[in-house]
């Protein structure tokens, strides 16, 4: 069964060009749980509230309410999403670049296939896959790929469309622990920077696996553990005391960085979320870790 991919061809640009930048939020399509579709012409927040059962989850080092915390993350989004890009290249002296470059070359999205950037935000890997699939296109030929940029914060996906896409991609809100995509639809399945802070991980991972087509391929991309004593010893010396400062600096917003620290920490080592992913039903699991694991990719297959 495939995608109904009908708001592709509503917002994506023509061929050659870049998507086109809405004259407000009410002209961004809205994926739907109900429709498999789009809502025109207002764009809500999801709300993916409703699918935390009242467990708790972890925000930063305290633990709350999986519900409250849904809320608590959308808070800190909606406050850095116009500084986010900025402040990726200050807090990581550029290297995130580095590490996108490497995830989006171990995914190798090609012609032809669906791609959900997840947690997508900015549109920073979506352009980067968009562009890989468009090389090989043009090298070998094939359908145009379809990378779908989807994130549950309406600013940070307002703020990936006014700084442009690429032909390929398509942007909507929708929740990660419930897709507004049927079984075994897509291609590829990514995620960089966004799984920590998702109320359910193992909800999360379930829906990413329910969603792929049979050989169709998971990558996350997302902070570690720091793989030696002396690393680790510099990078949280680096993260709690000067993150924050960068935070309060740039975008007058110290608190929100405080909690992304925070939520570093709480993440599972690679280890830990490796077998995470492989309890829900990927098959040939690995781990690539980058910077002295600072940050790692976590690479897998539904089979």
């Amino acid at each position: 069964m495939g995608v109904s991919l009908d708001f592709v061809q509503a917002y994506r640009g023509p061929r050659g060009a870049t998507s086109r930048k809405p004259a407000s939020d009410a002209t961004l399509p809205r994926m739907t749980a109900a429709t498999g579709g789009v809502t025109p012409p207002s764009m809500t927040q999801a709300d993916p509230s409703s699918n935390a059962s009242g467990k708790t989850s972890s925000f930063g080092f305290r633990d709350v309410d999986a519900r409250e915390k849904v809320q608590m993350v959308r808070g800190v989004f909606d406050s850095v999403a116009s500084n986010y890009d900025l402040m990726n290249d200050l807090m990581s002296a550029g290297v995130h670049r580095i590490w996108k470059d490497a995830t989006a070359a171990k995914l190798n999205v090609r012609p032809g296939e669906v791609v959900l950037d997840m947690a997508g935000g900015t549109g920073d890997m979506a352009r980067r896959y968009s562009k890989m699939a468009r090389a090989a296109q043009e090298r070998r030929g094939g359908e145009d790929a379809t990378v779908i940029v989807m994130d549950y914060n309406a600013e940070m996906i307002l703020n990936g469309v006014a700084k442009g896409g690429e032909p390929e991609m398509a942007w909507g809100v929708g929740d990660a622990m419930n897709l507004p995509f049927p079984d075994a639809c897509l291609d590829a399945y990514s995620i960089s920077f966004g799984i920590r802070n998702v109320s359910d991980v193992a909800g999360a991972l379930r829906e990413a696996r329910r969603a792929l087509k049979p050989g169709g391929r998971f990558i996350c991309l997302e902070f570690s553990r720091p793989t030696t004593g002396a690393l680790r010893k510099a990078y949280d010396a680096w993260s709690f005391h000067a993150i924050p400062r960068i935070g309060q600096l740039v975008a007058k917003d110290r608190d929100s960085y405080q909690y992304l620290v925070e939520s570093i920490r709480r993440f599972p080592d690679q280890q830990t979320f490796k077998r995470m992913i492989e309890e829900v039903g990927f098959s040939r699991v690995t781990v690539t870790n980058l910077s002295g694991g600072i940050a790692a990719i976590h690479h897998g297959w539904a089979i």
